[in-house]
């Protein structure tokens, strides 16, 4: 065997929480990483309490979370007229035995890279260093070919090797060469923060609009005590005749407030003003709404996907971040039962997969935000009882339909046990 070290492509919030359970578990693990340095890019993701549980069961704690972002009391959709369509309590105050978490997407992601710094060491993770491709060795394990910062290229030979590198991941071309190209549905959308006092609950996500134009609004910290104000992440969105395909150059970057801010000029009651608010912001991103094709499968011999290298989705069901998590401790899962092999691949592949592509497309279909879409076809936006337009059993049945899809129903989180067991370790690595 080449080695007994698991391969980790790609150092985002799946690569890492990927290094944490497998050093958790007793399997060692290095992380190569393309950027030359960590830094707090993006802007805010809700970690949904399936994700919370597992964090907590690799022992970061709520109040590493409460620095990074705050837990989400509400989660509500809002028509053009600025009536509810529908409305619930999130995380404990729903029930779970675990909070919703809206974080600061950087800070989160450095929050996981000073724990495996912590834990692991400085060299876990190889900042400059590119993983380009792989090859299978005779003797089953794996060479990943590196490409490094200041040009030069190597290989690193492992056991195992985890894409985790992303929605453009080199793992995942060469997995699945024949891959259609990236999907772009027609939504693009500009991101901000700006600081502003939170509205309803306080924490509370709330997306407002029809599906085809709509603004989303989520605090991500804790109000200043002296001025009462948090960091609002908001996220403004349009859909666009895609027929010619994105007509930019990349799939990210920053532009002015009056570039968009005139698609929801009027967007203006008494309870929200959303033209101030985005002007607000000291800086905005565009990008599109962007996702994937699934694949047949996640495994390659002694490689697997990971993350959105496995499943780039829409972020319409703020479940992207959660389910790297969840891959990474279904992987672990699989490694306690089977060893650090390739059975265990063949066994987290065959767990999550299928699933997952699914909730790939149930999201691409706008996922919870599809109450939207009936409210458009019933009553075209507006109304004054949307009892009149959707029924409260029929808006409960597809909110829950959704959880289920997306691994967050209530009743089975609840009283699932731990996906690793206290204490776990893989028996043998070498073995």
């Amino acid at each position: 065997m080449t080695g007994s070290r698991v391969i980790i492509a790609g150092g985002g919030i799946g690569g890492l929480a990927t290094a944490l359970t497998l050093h958790q578990i007793g399997v060692p693990c290095v992380v190569f990483e393309s950027a030359r340095e960590m830094r707090p890019l993006g802007v805010g993701i809700n970690l949904q309490p399936n994700a919370v549980r597992e964090l907590g069961d690799l022992g970061i704690t709520e109040d590493d979370l409460d620095r990074v972002g705050l837990p989400a009391t509400e989660w509500a959709l809002v028509g053009l007229n600025g009536n509810d369509i529908y409305s619930e309590p999130r995380g404990r105050l729903a029930g779970y035995k675990w909070p919703q978490y809206a974080v600061h997407r950087g800070q989160f992601h450095l929050l996981l890279y000073r724990k495996v710094m912590e834990r692991i060491g400085p060299e876990a993770v190889r900042l400059g260093n590119r993983v380009a491709g792989y090859r299978k060795n005779s003797d089953g394990g794996v060479s990943a070919l590196i490409e490094q910062a200041d040009g030069s290229s190597g290989e690193a030979s492992g056991r195992l090797l985890i894409g985790a590198d992303g929605i453009h991941s080199a793992v995942r071309a060469q997995m699945h060469p024949a891959q259609p190209p990236i999907h772009w549905g027609g939504a693009v959308m500009w991101r901000g923060t700006s600081w502003a006092k939170p509205i309803r609950s306080g924490s509370s996500f709330v997306g407002l609009g029809t599906h085809r134009h709509r603004v989303v609004l989520y605090p991500i910290s804790h109000p200043d005590p002296r001025t009462g104000l948090s960091m609002i992440n908001w996220i403004a969105e349009v859909t666009m005749d895609n027929n010619d395909g994105w007509k930019q150059d990349g799939w990210f970057r920053q532009v002015g407030i009056g570039d968009f801010v005139h698609h929801f000029e009027n967007w203006v009651w008494k309870w929200l003003d959303v033209p101030a608010l985005i002007r607000q912001a000291d800086f905005a991103f565009e990008n599109p709404m962007i996702d994937r094709d699934p694949v047949p499968t996640w495994r390659d011999g002694p490689v697997a996907l990971l993350g959105d290298a496995a499943h780039a989705m829409y972020p319409t069901g703020s479940n992207g971040g959660s389910q790297a998590v969840i891959d990474a401790r279904m992987l672990g899962a699989a490694m306690v039962e089977h060893g650090a092999s390739q059975e265990a691949l063949a066994a987290y592949d065959a767990r999550l997969c299928g699933p997952v592509s699914q909730l790939i497309l149930r999201n691409r279909g706008a996922g919870p935000f599809g109450l939207l879409n009936l409210v458009d076809e019933r009553c075209g936006g507006t109304f004054d009882n949307i009892d009149d337009v959707i029924p409260p059993a029929e808006r409960a049945e597809f909110m829950a339909a959704y959880k289920k899809a997306a691994g967050f129903a209530m009743e089975s989180l609840n009283k699932a046990p731990r996906t690793i067991a206290a204490g776990a370790r893989v028996r043998t690595v070498d073995g």
